[in-house]
């Protein structure tokens, strides 16, 4: 089985898909892929499909459309003889859709994800790299980029985008600790000019630049950044933002974060004098 919810959902069975058509009947199976081995109750599934504006039919049409589900998955796993009601089960209070460990994209996401940061705290760059690209190479658009969400996958499509970003700034963090300043340059740039006001990618930027011998280019990014937060919010960035400007503007070395953290962890664990 194959389910993909980063980017256009698709569900299928040795290329047999069983996504349905309809708007309400692909929320449901989305719900559950998105919560595959876990059981979503009910009340989950009716706040999902139909908000708080429940028809007085909704506990019948919720089961025709677990019955449509499972027609589709019948007909997907009728080669290999499979019952539908084993994949997708009814629970207690709620269905649960069983899959196995790569089945869903979105797990072997979190799986890597989680990989590669144990991997960027251990300080193996270089292993945090390759699998934290691996983790992001498995996105292929915005998640469920074709399905209508309600609000119960709203808030698990928003934390799997929050994810995303996370991931991309420790890729970037291990990239750049690696010395990939230049390669790194015009995927930052891309990223700074759709999120200007995102700071984390404006100081990665600003990194990229000033080791690669783009002084003049890293002060313009400050710059720009600073612009767009006084106009849009009000605010000036971050100290961590304005060190780092200063740090530019001395031609001094930017410190390695992970080491000031390791230095910082040491310090903090040794025994105080007496």
């Amino acid at each position: 089985m194959d389910i993909t919810v980063l980017g256009p959902f698709t569900a299928a069975y040795r290329q047999s898909s069983f996504v349905p058509s309809a708007t309400k009947p692909r929320q449901v199976l989305a719900l559950l892929a998105l919560q595959a081995d876990h059981v979503v109750t009910v009340p989950t599934l009716m706040e999902e499909i139909w908000g708080e504006e429940l028809p007085r039919s909704a506990a019948t049409t919720l089961q025709t459309y677990i019955l449509q589900l499972r027609r589709k998955l019948s007909a997907a796993l009728e080669c290999d003889g499979v019952d539908a009601k084993d994949v997708l089960v009814t629970r207690h209070g709620g269905y649960l859709l069983r899959a196995q460990p790569g089945w869903v994209d979105a797990q072997e996401f979190e799986k890597l994800a989680a990989s590669g940061g144990r991997a960027l705290e251990a300080g193996d760059d270089r292993t945090a790299s390759g699998v934290l690209g691996q983790a992001l190479g498995l996105w292929f658009g915005p998640a469920l980029v074709d399905v209508k969400v309600g609000r119960v996958l709203e808030l698990d499509v928003i934390r799997l985008e929050e994810k995303r970003m996370a991931v991309l700034e420790q890729r970037i963090d291990a990239d750049l600790r690696l010395g990939c300043h230049g390669e790194l340059v015009p995927e930052l740039s891309v990223l700074a000019a759709r999120h200007p006001m995102h700071e984390t990618f404006c100081a990665q930027l600003m990194t990229a630049l000033y080791r690669s011998g783009g002084t003049w280019r890293a002060l313009e990014v400050y710059q720009r950044l600073r612009s767009a937060m006084v106009k849009e919010l009000g605010l000036e960035p971050s100290e961590r933002l304005k060190r780092l400007h200063q740090t530019v503007l001395s031609g001094e070395e930017i410190p390695d974060h992970r080491r000031s953290a390791m230095s910082h962890a040491r310090a903090m664990a040794r025994p105080a004098a007496a």
